[in-house]
């Protein structure tokens, strides 16, 4: 807002009409001529930020504060350039400068440079020669689809958040279930081997049986939870940033494989996880199987697990289900029992003993404080399979000793397997993680979607996959995608929900101020342009197009429409001070060319500094870059559009005009 009072209020003051005039009132009427504009401009800015802060989900209460804070700003800013703004003005601008000798009558030769007299040069002929306002126009449009077209092409990737630089990373093991302690630590043991030789890692710490003290993945992917000796955790810590040339994505993009290839031969499965900026999801790609029958749920979630094992750029499967492990259960048979003197709880309290052990008393020992307690059981090697369980004696009532096996039946079955449960609904879940070229949740879920729709089921229908909601029903079988891909999903469509609101609310505010329902076409036009900036910066720049790089769009499409309604209001005023349409949009673009220039440099300068930030480069790469594509383009297609719009009304004007009142309008201009 001080941009655009401060240069009228020097454009005035150089105005040749302004010599002998007292700066009070050369200020006063510049700053009445920006007013109402720069008050419209400024409601289209907060217009376009402030329905960002309804942004509902798990982003929502991250976002509100920058629509409210920039609106705030916005409101802030209004008070400063009408008030604050004109005083400075008449404090440091002395005196109104003398009249020159090169000055014109228009009173723009003085400012005007080369750029502006080669605008003038160029829009002549776009203005009055319909082919060339068509080639450039189809040349404009081109320009559009072409960087929209870098989306398909994947050469922007779509992401919710990119990845963070962050001095660590976790290596996460699963052994199948009934694997032993011993064995899990040989595994993690190899694995923290190969973590070694990667020269940016400064040492790491093996976790087995346990789990890694807390952190964030720990939290929210409940890794804090893992206990057994199938499981293990390895946490890796890396040089500082300042000391390695690659980020912590890179380093642990580039070790899974070699991990991916130790654990293969070991049968585990891992899971290399960085320490996400967000969101908190329990993994990046997240199937979750509904259906009427747990163990159908099951079949039917490792044939997903299965296509996502087989898919490009899938990697770290997992599901939610343990493996197969053989259960025994001894049935003691009564009668031989009987016969031979032994009763059911004797054979429960002598296998009791065997495995788990019993406190057999206290030990009193002279040179010792504390009594030491007497612990029963048998060694590990004599209680470690069916077999030696068979030959543990039971003592019968007349003293003599019979083998649990001649007295129980021994039954072969599988443990019960944990049913977890969603929504108080039944749910299987298949995880996985995404890397290579597409790090993205989106490209692999449009992959996995089809093959997961392909699937023949017996019951004769396809699997029905949900993403914003869970299934209403659980009597056929169906899949819900959450994770990464839900946040992604849920905050990109609000932020849609939110432009669309944003297109409205600058519709109704643009028609109450111009009385037009043409003008505001006209001025939104320049929306779109922003992403012929905007898309190819981020794939120069190697950046993902992720939620904070929509925020910027939005942010900078009420930065652009505020230029263009300063621009159309110029327009309007030439057009109401006696000059030709023609005249006028040419006039309007070569003298507010300068404040539009100077908010797009305010723009870059302010964004500047979160450039490089993992998190808001996406924010500071829509903002820059918008901001330069549509100064440079809003500055020669609005005019155009405004004078297309309004030329036939023009003509039949001058048609139907009186020759008598033109040349009064003449003598008064």
């Amino acid at each position: 807002d001080a941009i655009v009072v401060v240069e009228n209020i020097v454009r005035h003051y150089h105005l040749p009409e302004s010599r002998g005039r007292s700066m009070l009132d050369v200020s006063v009427e510049a700053v009445n001529e920006v007013g109402n504009p720069t008050l419209l401009a400024t409601a289209a800015v907060i217009a376009a930020v402030l329905p960002m802060a309804f942004v509902r989900g798990l982003m929502g209460p991250y976002m509100e504060p920058i629509p409210v804070g920039a609106s705030a700003a916005m409101v802030f800013s209004v008070f400063i350039s009408f008030m604050v703004t004109p005083w400075a003005a008449l404090r440091l601008l002395r005196s109104v400068p003398e009249a020159s000798d090169n000055e014109g009558k228009d009173g723009h030769a003085h400012s005007e440079n080369i750029m502006d007299r080669l605008y003038r040069h160029v829009m002549g002929p776009l203005i009055h020669h319909r082919l060339w306002q068509f080639m450039f126009l189809v040349s404009v449009a081109v320009l559009l689809v072409a960087a929209c077209m870098l989306v398909p092409m994947k050469r922007v990737i779509m992401k919710m958040l990119p990845f963070d630089n962050k001095s660590e990373f976790q290596v996460v093991i699963d052994m199948p279930e009934g694997t032993t302690l011993e064995q899990t630590a040989a595994v993690a043991r190899s694995l923290g081997d190969a973590v070694a030789k990667v020269p940016e890692v400064s040492d790491y710490e093996t976790y087995v049986g346990t789990a890694s003290p807390h952190n964030f993945n720990g939290l929210v992917r409940h890794y804090f939870l893992r206990r057994g000796p199938n499981v293990a955790d390895i946490h890796v810590n890396l040089a500082p940033k300042e000391h390695r040339d690659r980020q912590s994505h890179d380093i642990a993009k580039s070790v899974r494989p070699v991990l991916a290839e130790i654990a293969k031969a070991y049968g585990a499965r891992i899971k290399v996880a960085e320490a996400p900026p967000g969101p908190p999801v329990l993994q990046t790609l997240v199937a979750e199987v509904y259906g009427p029958d747990y163990k159908r749920q099951i079949e039917v979630a490792r044939q997903i697990r299965d296509i996502f094992d087989q898919t490009d750029g899938v990697v770290d499967v997992d599901w939610y289900v343990e493996d197969d492990q053989p259960k025994y259960r001894l049935t003691v048979d009564k009668e031989k029992a009987a016969l031979s003197g032994v009763s059911v709880e004797q054979v429960t309290q002598t296998l009791s003993i065997a495995l788990k052990g019993a406190a057999a008393g206290l030990v009193h020992q002279p040179q010792e404080k504390e009594d030491l307690p007497i612990f029963l059981r048998l060694d590990r090697a004599n209680r470690s399979s069916i077999e030696d369980l068979k030959r543990i004696k039971v003592q019968s009532a007349n003293g003599s000793l019979v083998a649990l096996g001649e007295l129980a039946r021994i039954e072969e079955t599988v443990e019960d397997k944990s049913i977890y449960h969603k929504n108080l609904m039944p749910v299987v879940y298949v995880t996985g993680d995404v890397a290579g070229r597409e790090e993205s949740p989106v490209y692999a879920i449009l992959t996995l979607g089809e093959k997961i729709a392909a699937l023949n089921l017996p019951e004769g229908y396809r699997i029905e996959q949900y993403t914003a909601s869970q299934p209403f029903s659980t009597e056929r079988i169906s899949m819900k995608w959450d994770g990464e891909w839900h946040i992604t999903y849920e905050v990109f469509r609000d932020l849609g929900l939110a432009f669309a609101s944003v297109l409205v609310l600058i519709f109704i505010l643009v028609v109450g101020w111009f009385q037009s329902m043409k003008t505001p076409f006209v001025i939104m036009s320049a929306i779109p342009f922003s992403l012929v900036g905007i898309l190819p910066a981020h794939w120069l720049m190697g950046a993902f197009f992720t939620a904070t790089s929509m925020i910027g769009f939005i942010a900078g499409a009420g930065i652009v429409v505020r230029n263009s309604i300063i621009l159309v209001d110029f327009i309007e005023l030439r057009r109401q001070q006696g000059m030709c349409l023609a005249d006028a949009v040419i006039d309007a673009g070569a003298v507010r060319f300068r404040p539009m220039m100077l908010t797009a440099a305010a723009v870059v300068v302010g964004a500047s500094v979160i450039l490089f930030d993992p998190i808001f480069q996406g924010l500071a790469i829509s903002l820059m870059a918008g901001e330069v594509a549509s100064l440079l383009l809003s500055r020669m297609v609005v005019p155009i559009l405004y004078y297309l719009v309004n030329a036939r009304d023009e003509r039949k004007l001058a048609k139907h005009k009186p020759a008598s009142q033109g040349d009064l309008e003449g003598t008064a201009l």
